[in-house]
């Protein structure tokens, strides 16, 4: 049976139409800020919802995700809380959530508790972008018994070999890192980021890769999907609309960016 990831991006593709991943940090800048901006993902047509869970060294991401982290944190957010969270949104809408966290946070509840209780409550698969490949064994077999998506990631000098390597692990999508260093809105493509992507798409075979890390806006959104990008995935641009928003207008703040990301995927 196909997981709601991969049933998404077959729907989208036969409409010739790329996915909208979109990231919000469970829990900023408070618990019911964060579920008003998911409803406005929702809302404004986001495809796939990649949902962190705030971690304390949160290596791969850049100051936006860091201090969203550290807010959500100090707010209160657990695991528990989380799955909530989810339970909440799958109430309303049936958009693939995929969990953002730290191998450290899996690895200390437990493989199998860590999976299967995000599964119960409406996860669809995760991301843990500090789990390498070779040590996933355990991580990968208990996640996909509960059903859930294993998502790695590879960089921009990630060799092809390597590349088939880790997408033989992955499911749903791969995730290809746009840039080198943390997450953050840089703005611009560049060219070597455009044969990156040709070269992932080669070695990945079937499975679609999604383009994140450094995706500002509407433009870069266009020509990551012209390129031929499966999903392109915006997280601290959408967190800066979050956070800059009074919180009685961060529902539709934040789906009036998401709309204006999403019709750029539409070819």
């Amino acid at each position: 049976m196909a997981s709601r990831i991969a049933e998404m991006f077959g729907r989208l593709s036969g409409r010739n139409e790329r996915a909208l991943i979109a990231y919000v940090m469970a829990g900023y800048p408070d618990y019911n800020s964060s579920m008003a901006a998911v409803r406005g993902l929702v809302r404004g047509g986001a495809d796939l919802i990649e949902l962190g869970f705030p971690f304390t060294d949160p290596l791969a991401d850049g100051p936006v995700i860091q201090d969203a982290a550290t807010a959500s944190l100090g707010a209160g957010m657990s695991m528990e809380s989380y799955h909530s969270m989810v339970r909440d949104i799958r109430g309303y809408a049936d958009t693939p959530v995929v969990m953002m966290t730290y191998a450290n946070i899996a690895y200390s509840m437990g493989y199998g508790r860590f999976a299967s209780e995000s599964a119960r409550a409406g996860v669809d698969g995760f991301i843990l972008p500090d789990m390498p490949v070779e040590e996933s064994g355990d991580y990968t077999r208990e996640a996909h018994r509960c059903g859930a998506d294993t998502i790695f990631l590879v960089s921009p000098n990630t060799p092809a070999r390597r590349i088939a390597h880790i997408a033989a692990a992955s499911t749903g999508f791969l995730y290809m890192v746009a840039v080198y260093g943390t997450t953050g809105a840089r703005g611009g493509v560049g060219v070597h980021t455009m044969e990156s992507l040709r070269r992932t798409k080669e070695a990945a075979g079937d499975l679609p890769v999604g383009v994140g890390f450094g995706v500002a806006g509407p433009e870069d959104v266009k020509r990551y999907a012209e390129a031929g990008a499966d999903g392109i995935i915006v997280g601290s641009a959408i967190l800066r609309v979050v956070g800059e928003s009074p919180r009685d207008d961060i529902e539709s703040r934040v789906a009036e960016f998401t709309s204006s990301l999403k019709a750029q995927t539409i070819m």
